[in-house]
């Protein structure tokens, strides 16, 4: 073909806005077809036992990630690689890439849904007060701490749990936020906070670590709406990945192989629920 030397640059500089603009050539690769070329995928977690937690030999474990190895293994992905990071920057760590899939046992709120993609929750479960020995103060709700303007809250920092205390009428100079759970225990145990506030199981597992000094509380008086309800979190863009898990996940719960799972971590048949993500706090 025979073109003049102008006509030749117009040519190159469509070929180059072609190249540019994409077209014509293969779409980026996603997040699930990357996990799925490279049989890895990668979880955020924070240390709160028994939802999420490493070992001492490192291996991360807790109900959360063994749901995760066991679901990505259904789909073909059997390295699961773990990312230690502080509770309140697992959603900014998701979003900036540092991981794939947020397998914390985070509760679905409004809040986050406008942040993140949730699976259906794979748990349902309440609350309770980690208090000193015999509970001195005699405290069994948020309203308990709320009428004595002297008593210290404890609640890891990001957690649903400040948004409770603080519909309870708990101000701020009575909430002291901490990082994770082992700092809520050092809280309670040194008397800089009067109780800490998590989940019940979260709260029995401290109450095992400290010894005998300090008590998870079985009598404590909560709404009911802020019954917990926790899922896998991804972000935004990555629907087909949430989808595809979500998929394994609705034919697997609750299942004999699922309760096996969760059994070592405290949970049972009572922590099953069959709400959609879509329907927490709808």
């Amino acid at each position: 073909m025979h073109y003049t030397f102008k006509t030749g640059r117009w040519v190159a500089f469509w070929l180059a806005l072609i190249s540019m603009t994409g077209m014509g050539v293969a779409h980026a690769e996603t997040t699930l077809e990357r996990i799925q070329r490279t049989g890895e995928v990668r979880i955020g977690y924070a240390n709160e036992a028994p939802f999420a937690y490493t070992l001492p030999d490192g291996t991360v474990t807790g109900e959360s990630p063994e749901i995760t190895k066991i679901i990505f293994a259904k789909m073909g992905v059997n390295k699961v690689a773990g990312v230690l990071t502080e509770w309140g920057a697992l959603i900014p760590g998701l979003q900036a890439g540092r991981f794939d899939v947020i397998a914390a046992g985070m509760y679905v709120t409004p809040e986050r849904r406008e942040q993140v993609l949730f699976t259906d929750p794979h748990y349902q479960i309440g609350d309770t007060l980690l208090v000193a020995k015999g509970n001195p103060k005699d405290l069994h709700s948020y309203a308990d701490i709320a009428k004595d303007s002297e008593l210290k809250l404890a609640i890891m920092s990001g957690t649903a749990e400040y948004g409770y205390a603080r519909q309870a009428n708990i101000p701020d100079s009575q909430i002291l936020q901490v990082p994770d759970t082992i700092a809520q225990l050092q809280a309670v145990i040194t008397r800089r906070a009067d109780a800490a506030v998590g989940t019940q199981l979260t709260m029995k597992s401290l109450a095992t670590k400290s010894g005998n000094r300090v008590d998870a509380i079985k009598d404590f008086t909560d709404d009911p709406a802020h019954t917990g309800y926790g899922a896998l979190a991804f972000r935004k863009e990555d629907g087909d990945l949430r989808d595809a898990v979500n998929a394994q996940l609705q034919t697997w719960l609750g299942s004999a192989e699922h309760l096996k799972t969760i059994a070592p971590f405290g949970f049972d048949e009572t922590n099953l629920t069959h709400k959609k993500a879509s329907e927490v706090g709808a």
